[in-house]
C-alpha cells in the first residue's frame, strides 16, 4: 500500500545556497536554489545590492520557475566589496552573501632612473590594458624603508612618471605603484613594487639581477663553446687515426698477398730459422789453431 502527499509550497522561506560563482573587476555571477523543489509557477526573487563603500543601493527583480537560479549583477566596480540580499518578492526571508570585485592590474614595466641627487619612477600607463582605469584618476606612490621598518606615503600623479628625493645612503627602499586609491583608500589597485638597494651605485634590484644572470651568460656561453670545439676537434683525430691504421693495415696486407692462393700470407714465425739451417754448423776448433784470450 502506498499513498502520495504533495506538500503546501512555503513562500516564506529564503532562498537556498545562495553563493557567488564568479567574479570579474566590473561584474559577479551569483547562484541560488528555489525556497522549494520543483515550482509550479513563475517566482519573482528581489536581489539587493549594497555598495559597501559607497553606501548605496541598487535593487533588481528576477522572475524564473527554474529551480536553480543564476544572476549576473552588472556595473560594480573594480575592488569594491558588496554585499547581495535575495529573497522572494512579498518580502520573504531572505538569504545574503558577500562579494568583492577584481581590483585594477598593477602598472606594467616600473623602472627607476638614477640622476644626482634625485630618482625618477617610470612606469606603463594603466589606461593600456584597463578600460576601466581613467588617466584622470591618477596614480599613489608609497615608499618603504627596510632599514628603518617605516612605510611612507609619497604622494599621487596623473603622469606616468615619479620624482623622488632626499633618499639616505646605505639604506635600502621599496617603491610601489597602483591605481589611485577612492573612498578613504577602500578601493584600490593592485600596486607594482620594484627593490631599490645598492644606492651608492644607483642600481635597482631588477637591473641588478638582470646584470648578473647577463655575467654568468658571458661565462658560461665561451666555456661550451671551448668544450664543443674540443669534443670536435678530439672526434678529428680519432678518425684521422683510425683512417691511417685501416691505410697502414691495407698496405702491409697487399704486400703479403698471393695473386696465385687468391690470398694473403702471413708467416707464423715457426719457419724463421730456415736460412738458418742452411748455413754450416760449426763442429769443433783445430789443434793447430792459436786460441787467442783478449
Amino acid at each position: 500500500d502506498y499513498v502520495v502527499v504533495k506538500m503546501i509550497p512555503d513562500n516564506r522561506l529564503p532562498p537556498r545556497h545562495l553563493h557567488s560563482v564568479h567574479t570579474g573587476k566590473t561584474f559577479a555571477v551569483i547562484k541560488w536554489e528555489s525556497p522549494y523543489d520543483s515550482p509550479d509557477q513563475d517566482m519573482l526573487y528581489a536581489v539587493a545590492v549594497k555598495d559597501l563603500v559607497r553606501k548605496t543601493d541598487k535593487i533588481y527583480k528576477v522572475k524564473t520557475r527554474n529551480s536553480t537560479v543564476e544572476y549576473t549583477i552588472k556595473k560594480l566596480e573594480p575592488g569594491g566589496k558588496y554585499h547581495v540580499i535575495v529573497q522572494l518578492g512579498n518580502m520573504s526571508k531572505e538569504s545574503s552573501v558577500k562579494i568583492s570585485t577584481v581590483p585594477l592590474s598593477a602598472p606594467d614595466a616600473l623602472k627607476i632612473i638614477t640622476e644626482n641627487d634625485h630618482i625618477l619612477l617610470f612606469w606603463k600607463s594603466l589606461a593600456l590594458k584597463e578600460s576601466n582605469f581613467n588617466e584622470s584618476r591618477g596614480y599613489e606612490i608609497h615608499m618603504f624603508d627596510s632599514l628603518m621598518n617605516i612605510t611612507a606615503y609619497l604622494g599621487n600623479t596623473t603622469e606616468n612618471f615619479f620624482k623622488v628625493s632626499n633618499l639616505k645612503i646605505g639604506h635600502n627602499y621599496s617603491f610601489t605603484v597602483q591605481a589611485r586609491c577612492l573612498y578613504s583608500g577602500q578601493m584600490c589597485g593592485e600596486p607594482a613594487t620594484l627593490l631599490y638597494d645598492e644606492l651608492g651605485t644607483g642600481e635597482d634590484s631588477s637591473a641588478s639581477k638582470t646584470g648578473r644572470s647577463t655575467d654568468v651568460a658571458a661565462i658560461v656561453v665561451p666555456v661550451l663553446f671551448l668544450l664543443l670545439v674540443t669534443l670536435g676537434i678530439g672526434f678529428v683525430v680519432l678518425y684521422m687515426r683510425h683512417r691511417r691504421l685501416q691505410n697502414s693495415f691495407t698496405a702491409f696486407a697487399n704486400s703479403h698477398y698471393s695473386s696465385r692462393l687468391g690470398s694473403a700470407i702471413f708467416s707464423s714465425g715457426d719457419d724463421l730459422g730456415d736460412e738458418d739451417d742452411e748455413a754450416p754448423m760449426i763442429t769443433g776448433f783445430s789443434d793447430d789453431v792459436p786460441m787467442v784470450i783478449a
